[in-house]
């Protein structure tokens, strides 16, 4: 997810700016549409429990005003933390994320119907504090594989939750791992720690195998030359994490899709179906695999 590239699109950082007020905005505007409960509060709001002999009038406490992150309530409309950072940070921000509006949107999509969730992205960039913002409430982790860049966006975002990865395969070997793939080795759902497949990736923190993600991005190792490690290995435990899960259903999201290897990989270990609307060269995300479940077969070869 870093920058291969110095970015100088003013237009799409204002567009940023202005999604995030937007969101602000409906979050606002939803609360102001509960006139009821602040006219009659709620009777459990109300129920007093004592042994003491007082009456409940002189036991009754002032509500508190402490503002909760979610939801917000009808007297409530404060800023989320996570919300307001995000707003500061993209306000005074000379870069602009890597994705496109467009791109962004088709993972906005499905985090507002399943914000907050668990949320896990290969790569750490300056996209970084959006995704987290936006699934405020949730957890999102980043798994990054260059530990002088963690350190950079570590001291200018520190909440953020990041780890260090180390990926050993090239670009270069995506057509023998491709092979690899299809042995029946790779075929067994299981958790990527245990898993006897060459393109499972063992060695995540625990953490990380111990949640069952709602959504996983891969937007990174790096892969744009043949001597970059690639993301056919992420690719493969997006898709494994996934199906591996005990319940529920994970979406996986793959970016740059214009090239070869995060075209062909998720269309044999992602989805069932092909599905979106893939423009070639632009990076949009088409391989958004609802509804990933054990059931499904591992391969989805295209017909």
């Amino acid at each position: 997810m870093r920058p291969s590239k110095i970015q100088t699109s003013i237009n799409l950082k204002l567009i940023l700016i202005c999604f995030l007020c937007l969101l602000l905005f409906l979050l606002v505007f939803k609360s102001n549409f509960t006139p009821f409960q602040e006219n009659h509060p709620s009777p459990i709001l109300e129920t007093h429990v004592s042994n003491s002999t007082s009456t409940p009038a002189a036991e009754e406490q002032p509500p508190s005003r402490d503002c909760p992150s979610l939801p917000l309530t009808p007297t409530c409309t404060k800023t989320p933390p996570s919300l307001a950072q995000a707003l500061v940070h993209y306000a005074t921000l000379n870069i602009t994320p890597q994705q496109t509006f467009s791109e962004i949107s088709v993972s906005l999509r499905v985090l507002q119907k399943k914000a907050p969730c668990n949320f896990l992205v290969f790569g750490l960039g300056h996209d970084s504090l959006m995704w987290t913002a936006l699934n405020h409430g949730g957890r999102t982790i980043f798994l990054e594989e260059d530990k002088s860049w963690i350190e950079q966006i570590k001291q200018k975002l520190p909440s953020l939750e990041s780890y260090h990865v180390v990926y050993d395969s090239k670009v270069h070997q995506a057509d023998e791992l491709m092979e690899v793939g299809m042995g029946e080795e790779c075929k067994v759902v299981v958790d990527p720690r245990f898993s006897k497949c060459k393109l499972s990736l063992k060695g995540f923190p625990n953490e990380v195998y111990d949640v069952e993600w709602d959504l996983i991005m891969v937007d990174a190792p790096t892969g744009y030359h043949d001597e970059a490690p690639g993301r056919m290995s992420a690719i493969y435990t997006a898709g494994l994490m996934a199906r591996n899960r005990e319940d529920g259903e994970t979406d996986v999201f793959v970016h740059d899709v214009d090239r070869v290897v995060e075209d062909n990989f998720p269309r044999h270990f992602c989805v069932r179906a092909t599905l979106g609307n893939k423009k070639a060269g632009l990076g949009v995300l088409p391989f958004q695999a609802i509804g990933l479940a054990q059931e499904d077969p591992f391969f989805a070869h295209e017909k």
